[in-house]
Protein backbone atom coordinates (compact mmCIF):
# COMPACT_ATOMS: atom_id res chain seq x y z
CA UNK A 1 0.00 0.00 0.00
CA UNK A 2 1.06 3.59 -0.63
CA UNK A 3 1.74 6.14 2.08
CA UNK A 4 -0.86 8.91 1.92
CA UNK A 5 0.42 12.38 2.87
CA UNK A 6 -1.98 15.31 3.03
CA UNK A 7 -1.85 18.92 4.23
CA UNK A 8 -4.44 21.32 5.64
CA UNK A 9 -4.09 25.01 6.50
CA UNK A 10 -7.10 26.00 8.64
CA UNK A 11 -6.88 29.78 8.51
CA UNK A 12 -9.08 32.33 10.24
CA UNK A 13 -10.44 33.36 6.83
CA UNK A 14 -10.17 30.27 4.62
CA UNK A 15 -9.47 26.57 5.01
CA UNK A 16 -6.97 25.38 2.38
CA UNK A 17 -6.21 21.73 1.65
CA UNK A 18 -4.27 19.56 -0.77
CA UNK A 19 -6.23 17.44 -3.24
CA UNK A 20 -3.32 15.79 -5.11
CA UNK A 21 0.47 15.87 -5.27
CA UNK A 22 2.80 14.36 -7.85
CA UNK A 23 6.30 15.26 -9.04
CA UNK A 24 6.30 18.65 -7.31
CA UNK A 25 2.86 19.64 -8.65
CA UNK A 26 0.57 20.25 -5.67
CA UNK A 27 -3.15 20.80 -6.34
CA UNK A 28 -5.24 22.62 -3.75
CA UNK A 29 -8.74 23.79 -2.98
CA UNK A 30 -10.32 25.91 -0.26
CA UNK A 31 -13.54 27.03 1.38
CA UNK A 32 -14.42 29.85 3.77
CA UNK A 33 -13.65 29.14 7.42
CA UNK A 34 -17.30 29.32 8.43
CA UNK A 35 -19.10 26.57 10.33
CA UNK A 36 -22.85 26.74 11.06
CA UNK A 37 -24.17 24.50 13.79
CA UNK A 38 -27.46 22.70 14.30
CA UNK A 39 -28.93 19.91 16.42
CA UNK A 40 -30.23 17.61 13.69
CA UNK A 41 -29.01 16.53 10.28
CA UNK A 42 -30.85 18.36 7.51
CA UNK A 43 -30.85 17.87 3.73
CA UNK A 44 -28.02 19.90 2.19
CA UNK A 45 -30.23 21.24 -0.58
CA UNK A 46 -30.70 24.79 -1.83
CA UNK A 47 -32.67 26.22 -4.70
CA UNK A 48 -30.78 25.29 -7.84
CA UNK A 49 -29.38 21.99 -6.60
CA UNK A 50 -27.40 20.21 -3.92
CA UNK A 51 -24.86 22.37 -2.15
CA UNK A 52 -21.25 21.27 -1.67
CA UNK A 53 -21.13 21.02 2.09
CA UNK A 54 -20.86 18.32 4.72
CA UNK A 55 -22.36 18.17 8.21
CA UNK A 56 -19.70 17.23 10.75
CA UNK A 57 -20.53 16.07 14.31
CA UNK A 58 -18.45 17.76 17.00
CA UNK A 59 -19.26 17.90 20.73
CA UNK A 60 -22.94 17.03 20.30
CA UNK A 61 -23.65 19.46 17.47
CA UNK A 62 -23.57 19.19 13.69
CA UNK A 63 -21.44 21.80 11.90
CA UNK A 64 -22.04 22.42 8.21
CA UNK A 65 -18.85 23.37 6.33
CA UNK A 66 -17.64 23.42 2.75
CA UNK A 67 -17.40 25.44 -0.48
CA UNK A 68 -21.14 26.29 -0.53
CA UNK A 69 -21.42 27.05 3.17
CA UNK A 70 -22.86 30.53 2.51
CA UNK A 71 -26.04 28.90 1.22
CA UNK A 72 -26.41 27.32 4.64
CA UNK A 73 -25.73 30.52 6.55
CA UNK A 74 -27.97 31.96 9.19
CA UNK A 75 -27.82 35.68 9.96
CA UNK A 76 -25.07 35.24 12.56
CA UNK A 77 -21.68 34.95 10.86
CA UNK A 78 -19.16 33.92 13.48
CA UNK A 79 -15.41 33.68 12.88
CA UNK A 80 -13.14 32.47 15.66
CA UNK A 81 -10.60 35.33 15.71
CA UNK A 82 -8.76 34.53 18.94
CA UNK A 83 -5.72 32.68 20.27
CA UNK A 84 -7.73 29.60 21.27
CA UNK A 85 -8.87 28.95 17.70
CA UNK A 86 -7.24 25.52 17.38
CA UNK A 87 -9.11 24.25 20.45
CA UNK A 88 -12.58 25.17 19.14
CA UNK A 89 -15.24 22.86 17.74
CA UNK A 90 -15.27 25.03 14.62
CA UNK A 91 -11.59 24.36 13.95
CA UNK A 92 -12.10 20.61 14.20
CA UNK A 93 -15.19 20.81 11.97
CA UNK A 94 -13.27 22.75 9.31
CA UNK A 95 -10.33 20.33 9.40
CA UNK A 96 -12.71 17.37 9.20
CA UNK A 97 -14.53 18.99 6.29
CA UNK A 98 -11.23 19.38 4.44
CA UNK A 99 -10.48 15.68 5.01
CA UNK A 100 -13.93 14.83 3.66
CA UNK A 101 -13.43 16.77 0.43
CA UNK A 102 -10.05 15.11 -0.12
CA UNK A 103 -11.88 11.79 -0.71
CA UNK A 104 -9.59 9.69 1.47
CA UNK A 105 -10.30 7.06 4.10
CA UNK A 106 -6.87 6.98 5.72
CA UNK A 107 -4.10 9.58 5.98
CA UNK A 108 -0.72 8.26 7.10
CA UNK A 109 0.70 11.75 7.72
CA UNK A 110 -1.31 14.96 8.01
CA UNK A 111 0.61 18.27 8.06
CA UNK A 112 -0.95 21.36 9.63
CA UNK A 113 0.39 24.74 10.76
CA UNK A 114 0.30 27.21 13.64
CA UNK A 115 1.04 30.94 13.87
CA UNK A 116 4.67 31.49 14.80
CA UNK A 117 3.84 32.97 18.21
CA UNK A 118 1.78 29.88 19.16
CA UNK A 119 4.03 27.20 17.74
CA UNK A 120 5.94 26.29 20.90
CA UNK A 121 2.99 26.41 23.30
CA UNK A 122 0.30 24.75 21.15
CA UNK A 123 2.24 22.35 18.93
CA UNK A 124 1.83 19.20 21.07
CA UNK A 125 -1.87 19.74 21.70
CA UNK A 126 -2.65 20.34 18.03
CA UNK A 127 -0.62 17.31 16.97
CA UNK A 128 -2.67 15.16 19.33
CA UNK A 129 -5.97 16.72 18.22
CA UNK A 130 -5.22 16.11 14.54
CA UNK A 131 -4.48 12.40 15.08
CA UNK A 132 -7.15 9.72 15.31
CA UNK A 133 -10.58 9.10 13.83
CA UNK A 134 -12.57 11.96 12.32
CA UNK A 135 -16.32 11.62 11.81
CA UNK A 136 -17.12 13.35 8.54
CA UNK A 137 -20.89 13.00 8.20
CA UNK A 138 -23.05 10.37 6.52
CA UNK A 139 -21.30 7.73 8.69
CA UNK A 140 -17.94 8.46 7.04
CA UNK A 141 -14.85 7.75 9.15
CA UNK A 142 -11.41 9.10 8.25
CA UNK A 143 -8.35 7.87 10.16
CA UNK A 144 -5.29 10.09 10.55
CA UNK A 145 -2.40 7.95 11.80
CA UNK A 146 0.19 10.65 12.42
CA UNK A 147 0.25 14.47 12.42
CA UNK A 148 3.07 16.94 11.89
CA UNK A 149 2.73 20.56 13.04
CA UNK A 150 4.95 23.32 11.57
CA UNK A 151 5.10 27.14 11.82
CA UNK A 152 2.83 28.44 9.06
CA UNK A 153 5.35 30.53 7.08
CA UNK A 154 7.73 27.57 6.99
CA UNK A 155 5.42 26.03 4.43
CA UNK A 156 5.78 29.05 2.16
CA UNK A 157 9.56 29.02 2.64
CA UNK A 158 9.78 25.39 1.61
CA UNK A 159 7.49 25.94 -1.38
CA UNK A 160 9.56 28.90 -2.58
CA UNK A 161 12.77 26.91 -2.12
CA UNK A 162 11.46 24.39 -4.64
CA UNK A 163 11.10 27.17 -7.20
CA UNK A 164 14.39 28.91 -6.33
CA UNK A 165 17.11 26.68 -4.79
CA UNK A 166 19.04 29.76 -3.59
CA UNK A 167 16.29 30.33 -1.01
CA UNK A 168 17.34 27.11 0.73
CA UNK A 169 21.05 27.85 0.63
CA UNK A 170 22.65 28.18 4.08
CA UNK A 171 24.66 31.12 2.70
CA UNK A 172 21.57 33.32 2.59
CA UNK A 173 19.20 34.83 5.13
CA UNK A 174 15.51 35.03 4.15
CA UNK A 175 12.46 36.82 5.53
CA UNK A 176 9.10 35.13 4.88
CA UNK A 177 5.99 37.19 5.66
CA UNK A 178 2.55 35.58 5.71
CA UNK A 179 -0.49 37.87 5.69
CA UNK A 180 -3.45 36.05 7.20
CA UNK A 181 -6.92 37.06 8.26
CA UNK A 182 -6.07 37.60 11.94
CA UNK A 183 -2.29 37.31 12.19
CA UNK A 184 0.69 38.66 10.31
CA UNK A 185 3.37 35.97 10.68
CA UNK A 186 7.02 36.10 9.72
CA UNK A 187 10.06 33.85 9.82
CA UNK A 188 13.69 34.81 9.45
CA UNK A 189 15.78 31.87 8.27
CA UNK A 190 19.37 31.01 7.42
CA UNK A 191 18.83 28.61 4.56
CA UNK A 192 16.01 26.38 5.82
CA UNK A 193 16.83 26.88 9.51
CA UNK A 194 14.65 29.29 11.48
CA UNK A 195 16.21 32.13 13.49
CA UNK A 196 13.74 32.04 16.43
CA UNK A 197 14.50 35.38 18.09
CA UNK A 198 13.77 37.24 14.82
CA UNK A 199 10.56 35.35 14.03
CA UNK A 200 7.10 36.04 15.46
CA UNK A 201 3.45 36.92 14.83
CA UNK A 202 1.37 40.02 15.41
CA UNK A 203 -2.42 40.31 15.36
CA UNK A 204 -2.53 42.90 12.58
CA UNK A 205 -4.00 40.98 9.67
CA UNK A 206 -6.61 41.49 6.97
CA UNK A 207 -9.53 41.41 9.43
CA UNK A 208 -8.24 44.66 10.97
CA UNK A 209 -8.45 46.33 7.56
CA UNK A 210 -11.91 44.93 6.86
CA UNK A 211 -13.24 46.02 10.26
CA UNK A 212 -11.85 49.53 9.85
CA UNK A 213 -13.53 49.92 6.47
CA UNK A 214 -16.82 48.41 7.68
CA UNK A 215 -16.90 50.63 10.78
CA UNK A 216 -16.20 53.76 8.73
CA UNK A 217 -18.77 52.94 6.06
CA UNK A 218 -21.32 52.06 8.72
CA UNK A 219 -20.73 55.36 10.52
CA UNK A 220 -21.23 57.25 7.27
CA UNK A 221 -24.50 55.39 6.64
CA UNK A 222 -25.46 55.80 10.31
CA UNK A 223 -26.02 52.04 10.46
CA UNK A 224 -24.42 49.03 12.12
CA UNK A 225 -22.60 47.50 9.12
CA UNK A 226 -20.60 44.31 9.79
CA UNK A 227 -20.52 42.43 6.48
CA UNK A 228 -16.76 41.97 6.31
CA UNK A 229 -17.12 39.42 3.50
CA UNK A 230 -18.75 42.05 1.29
CA UNK A 231 -15.85 44.42 1.97
CA UNK A 232 -13.35 41.64 1.26
CA UNK A 233 -15.00 40.79 -2.08
CA UNK A 234 -14.98 44.45 -3.13
CA UNK A 235 -11.29 44.87 -2.24
CA UNK A 236 -10.21 41.71 -4.04
CA UNK A 237 -12.20 42.48 -7.18
CA UNK A 238 -11.43 46.20 -7.21
CA UNK A 239 -15.14 46.89 -7.53
CA UNK A 240 -17.32 49.50 -5.89
CA UNK A 241 -19.04 48.47 -2.64
CA UNK A 242 -22.71 49.26 -3.22
CA UNK A 243 -24.94 49.57 -0.16
CA UNK A 244 -28.38 51.10 0.15
CA UNK A 245 -28.20 52.06 -3.55
CA UNK A 246 -25.09 54.18 -2.82
CA UNK A 247 -21.60 53.51 -4.20
CA UNK A 248 -18.66 53.40 -1.78
CA UNK A 249 -15.27 53.64 -3.48
CA UNK A 250 -12.85 51.65 -1.32
CA UNK A 251 -9.84 53.26 -3.00
CA UNK A 252 -10.41 56.11 -0.55
CA UNK A 253 -9.21 53.73 2.18
CA UNK A 254 -5.76 53.17 0.64
CA UNK A 255 -4.05 55.40 3.19
CA UNK A 256 -5.66 53.58 6.11
CA UNK A 257 -4.80 50.18 4.58
CA UNK A 258 -1.16 51.19 4.21
CA UNK A 259 -1.11 52.45 7.82
CA UNK A 260 -2.36 49.13 9.19
CA UNK A 261 0.18 47.25 7.05
CA UNK A 262 2.90 49.60 8.32
CA UNK A 263 1.98 48.82 11.91
CA UNK A 264 2.52 45.11 11.26
CA UNK A 265 5.85 45.82 9.59
CA UNK A 266 6.96 47.93 12.56
CA UNK A 267 6.99 44.71 14.60
CA UNK A 268 8.98 42.88 11.92
CA UNK A 269 11.65 45.57 11.67
CA UNK A 270 11.94 45.78 15.45
CA UNK A 271 12.91 42.07 15.48
CA UNK A 272 15.54 42.30 12.75
CA UNK A 273 19.17 43.16 13.34
CA UNK A 274 18.78 45.12 10.12
CA UNK A 275 17.53 44.32 6.61
CA UNK A 276 20.95 44.54 4.95
CA UNK A 277 21.73 40.82 5.29
CA UNK A 278 18.41 39.69 3.85
CA UNK A 279 18.85 38.01 0.47
CA UNK A 280 15.24 36.94 -0.03
CA UNK A 281 12.08 38.70 1.12
CA UNK A 282 9.04 36.55 0.41
CA UNK A 283 5.44 37.77 0.77
CA UNK A 284 2.60 35.23 0.83
CA UNK A 285 -0.87 34.70 2.26
CA UNK A 286 -4.39 35.49 1.13
CA UNK A 287 -3.99 39.14 2.17
CA UNK A 288 -0.59 39.71 0.56
CA UNK A 289 -2.04 42.01 -2.11
CA UNK A 290 -3.08 44.53 0.56
CA UNK A 291 0.41 44.68 2.11
CA UNK A 292 2.60 44.69 -1.01
CA UNK A 293 2.99 48.47 -1.32
CA UNK A 294 3.86 48.87 2.35
CA UNK A 295 6.43 46.05 2.17
CA UNK A 296 8.09 47.60 -0.89
CA UNK A 297 8.20 50.98 0.82
CA UNK A 298 9.78 49.57 4.00
CA UNK A 299 12.33 47.48 2.06
CA UNK A 300 13.13 49.82 -0.85
CA UNK A 301 16.51 48.26 -1.67
CA UNK A 302 15.26 44.69 -1.91
CA UNK A 303 13.41 42.74 -4.56
CA UNK A 304 10.22 41.33 -3.06
CA UNK A 305 9.40 37.77 -4.08
CA UNK A 306 5.71 37.12 -4.62
CA UNK A 307 4.35 33.71 -5.61
CA UNK A 308 1.48 32.59 -7.79
CA UNK A 309 -1.60 31.71 -5.72
CA UNK A 310 -0.17 33.17 -2.48
CA UNK A 311 -3.14 31.81 -0.52
CA UNK A 312 -1.88 28.27 -1.17
CA UNK A 313 1.86 28.85 -0.58
CA UNK A 314 1.80 27.52 2.98
CA UNK A 315 -0.32 24.44 2.37
CA UNK A 316 1.71 23.48 -0.71
CA UNK A 317 4.86 23.75 1.35
CA UNK A 318 3.24 21.71 4.14
CA UNK A 319 2.61 18.95 1.62
CA UNK A 320 6.20 18.85 0.39
CA UNK A 321 7.53 19.02 3.95
CA UNK A 322 5.35 16.03 4.82
CA UNK A 323 6.59 14.05 1.84
CA UNK A 324 10.19 14.81 2.83
CA UNK A 325 9.43 13.79 6.43
CA UNK A 326 8.27 10.38 5.21
CA UNK A 327 11.35 9.88 3.03
CA UNK A 328 13.67 10.76 5.92
CA UNK A 329 11.86 8.53 8.46
CA UNK A 330 10.79 5.43 6.50
CA UNK A 331 10.82 3.29 9.64
CA UNK A 332 7.73 5.16 10.89
CA UNK A 333 5.74 4.21 7.79
CA UNK A 334 7.24 0.85 6.83
CA UNK A 335 3.97 -1.03 7.29
CA UNK A 336 2.48 0.96 4.41
CA UNK A 337 5.01 -0.11 1.83
CA UNK A 338 7.10 3.03 1.43
CA UNK A 339 5.54 4.71 -1.65
CA UNK A 340 4.46 8.28 -0.96
CA UNK A 341 1.27 9.43 -2.67
CA UNK A 342 -1.38 12.10 -2.35
CA UNK A 343 -3.31 11.44 -5.53
CA UNK A 344 -7.08 11.88 -5.49
CA UNK A 345 -9.08 9.22 -7.28
CA UNK A 346 -11.73 11.78 -8.30
CA UNK A 347 -12.16 15.57 -8.08
CA UNK A 348 -11.67 16.18 -4.36
CA UNK A 349 -13.98 19.21 -4.10
CA UNK A 350 -17.05 17.15 -4.97
CA UNK A 351 -19.01 15.94 -1.91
Amino acid sequence: MSIVVRAIDVGFGNTKYVTASAQGQVDCAHFASLAYFGQDEIPVESMGGRRRTVQVPVDGLLYEVGPDVEFAADRFRSRQLHDGYTQTAEYRALATGALHFMKVETVDLLVVGLPVSQYTSKRAALQKAMTGTFHAGRKQRIVVKRALVVPQPQGALYWCAQQNPNVGSPKYKSLVMDVGSRTFDWLVTRGMRVVPHMSDSVTRGVSDILRHIADTVGARMKEDFRDLDAVDRALRSGQILRLNQIDHDLKKFDTAIHKIADQALDFVLARLDGPQELEHIILVGGGAYLYTKAVRRRFPKHKITEVADPMYANVRGFQLLGEQYVRERPELFRENGGNVTSEASEPADSP
